[in-house]
């Protein structure tokens, strides 16, 4: 009988345990229990996000996957508590390495673009807020994204109201080796930025506030064709959205954050499949 072929899920899974390999080692310490590994807690944890559920849910639907059980060598299931605690136990530092390692799976261009999005809090219904008129407070969430096949290279998380400005040195010096041509609007427009950029051998390409007839003609002479790839920021920022949720689940702002780095994780391991 011809073996069946893997769905997109199957080879998800496989990709996630490769780079989970890479980046950690299978238990925590020579302590652990080792009942389970780092390598499937990490991939649990990414499947999660992948389907936008909860951690009872995706344990229930993995009765019913024999094919994922095997890859991950799981002969009993975990508890949702097992897969909360090993969210918080694994830091933000783990999940950068992770998603690091997952750029180099896709191929690049160097043309990169910067943009922010909000994300909510909560996940109460629009309905509910627009009527009772409250307001969610969001996280701002600016990706570096490169253009060529949209994969997330860094991101920056706040809860404050940050100007764009002022996010946007800290991922430049962090991705100076990744980014030839930094493309940014108006929200970017600072001179600070531009120099910063040129000194790590970035060239931006980043639009001017139109204060004088100067700053039009300088924003007329932008090459219009490569700063048009900067919407690859709002595709990319639509489809996190899109497919994983316009909320985040966590109650705590640290595992808010490492909750969107593990989406933009899972992002670009389905990009690369």
């Amino acid at each position: 009988m011809e073996s069946l072929p893997k769905s997109r899920l199957l080879r998800f899974v496989e990709q996630a345990m490769h780079l989970a390999r890479r980046a950690v080692a299978r238990y925590s310490s020579k302590f652990s229990k080792r009942r389970y590994t780092l390598h499937q807690h990490i991939v649990l944890l990414c499947l999660k996000v992948r389907k936008n559920t909860t951690y009872r849910t995706l344990l229930d639907e993995l009765i019913e996957m024999p094919r994922i059980r095997s890859v991950l060598d799981l002969e009993e299931l975990p508890s949702p508590s097992t897969l909360c605690k090993a969210f918080n136990r694994l830091g933000m530092a783990v999940w950068q390495v992770l998603l690091n390692l997952s750029v180099t799976l896709l191929p690049s261009n160097g043309v990169v673009g910067i943009d922010a999005s909000g994300f909510d809090r909560s996940h109460a219904s629009k309905h509910y807020t627009k009527r009772t008129k409250l307001t969610i407070q969001q996280l701002k969430v600016t990706l570096l994204v490169d253009t060529r096949v949209n994969a997330i290279i860094d991101l920056h998380v706040t809860t404050t109201r940050k100007h764009d400005s002022k996010i946007a040195p800290s991922l430049i010096r962090r991705n100076t080796d990744d980014v030839t041509i930094l493309l940014g609007d108006k929200g970017y427009d600072d001179q600070k930025i531009r120099t910063l950029a040129r000194e790590n051998g970035v060239r931006p390409v980043i639009k001017h506030r139109e204060f004088s007839s100067l700053h039009k003609a300088w924003n007329a002479r932008l090459d219009a064709d490569l700063y048009g790839q900067r919407s690859q920021n709002e595709t990319v920022n639509s489809r996190l959205k899109r497919k994983y949720g316009a909320f985040v689940r966590s109650r705590r702002w640290w595992k808010q954050f490492r909750e969107l780095v593990v989406g933009c994780l899972t992002h670009n391991i389905d990009k690369g499949l």
